[in-house]
């Protein structure tokens, strides 16, 4: 008798640890899920700039030095996310997501302050619109990083937590990093594209 109430409490104890095990994993699956969210609207971005470039090129032939920013801060970006897709999303890769990112944002920033001063450039419906697609996905980038940042947090909390912690250490489950601003709070105003 005493044997079978052993053998049922380790076989609870199995499934328990086979339950908690799976949550784990959609929980870590949901934290990549968010990041792949994240690449997706960096991407949007990234191909946006080329067309915001060119469409600016012929208009301000004479700055050549802003848009070469431009065209460079994407590379860097475009560097940097997949450098943080093949490392896993490790602190580091996300911090040079984050470096990069803000210099394709402060790069922008400037196109469209240098842009304003060209008014067939403000009044092309081409400017406008690729200006409203920019801004469009800003605000997606924002909510697809808030999204990740909270499923990371989850996964991170429920990993830490006894008795979980003792599964996520024989398992080899580890903390995700977060996505966090680099920038003080006048770094982190929104790119500027209203023309």
């Amino acid at each position: 008798m005493g044997a079978w109430i052993v053998l049922a409490a380790i076989g609870a104890f199995a499934v328990w640890g086979v339950i908690q095990f799976n949550r784990m994993v959609a929980m870590r699956n949901q934290a990549k899920n968010g990041f792949a969210q994240i690449d997706v609207q960096l991407k949007r971005r990234h191909d946006l700039v080329p067309n915001l470039v060119e469409t600016a090129r012929a208009t301000m032939a004479h700055e050549r030095e802003t848009l070469e920013a431009v065209t460079r801060a994407r590379g860097q970006a475009i560097q940097a996310r997949g450098e943080a897709a093949s490392n896993q999303l490790s602190a580091e890769s996300m911090d040079r997501i984050l470096q990069a990112e803000a210099g394709l944002a402060g790069a922008l920033q400037r196109l469209m302050v240098v842009a304003e001063a060209y008014p067939d450039l403000k009044a092309s419906e081409i400017m406008t619109s690729l200006s409203e697609d920019l801004s469009s996905t800003e605000n997606r980038i924002g909510f697809a990083r808030q999204a990740y940042n909270d499923a990371v947090m989850d996964y991170n909390t429920a990993i830490e937590q006894f008795p979980m912690s003792i599964i996520a250490n024989l398992t080899g489950f580890r903390n995700e990093a977060l996505l966090r601003s680099t920038e003080s709070a006048q770094e982190r105003r929104p790119v500027r594209v209203a023309l």
